[in-house]
């Protein structure tokens, strides 16, 4: 086993953003083409698309911006057949050395995420719906 992730196996990239209003934030990506495709405006989180770019807007949910990957998505959050699960991520990652800040992994298979920090702070979760 490699303790090097390939391209593919993080799955769909998109960016979570810690936003102060979330309508605000909202009509600005509206403003540079962003559709609202998930999500519960009334519970603070919105999920928007242009095109294959995906953004999340969390109001009081994240102390800062996210970046976030799904395993099982492609980049439309559509399932994929194949995919790396996220405890095969995790074990690559504590490999290589890497610190997990927070990690969810019941069972063998289905939801779950690991959450690490990049040498800069930046977060980046690894957040498997499937």
């Amino acid at each position: 086993m490699s303790n090097t992730l390939n391209q593919s196996s993080l799955g769909a990239f998109s960016v979570s953003l810690a936003v102060k209003d979330i309508e605000k934030s909202k009509v600005f990506y509206e403003k540079l083409g962003f559709e609202v495709i998930g999500g519960e405006q009334s519970q603070n989180w919105l999920i928007m698309r242009n095109g294959d770019n995906t953004l999340g807007l969390f109001q009081g949910m994240f102390d800062g911006n996210v970046l976030t990957f799904n395993p099982g998505w492609d980049a439309q959050c559509n399932n994929l057949e194949q995919f790396t699960d996220v405890r095969e991520i995790h074990k690559k990652l504590v490999a290589a050395g890497i610190e997990v800040t927070d990690r969810n992994l019941k069972g063998e298979t289905g939801p779950g995420h690991v959450s690490l920090k990049d040498p800069d702070g930046n977060s980046i979760l690894i957040d498997q719906h499937c």
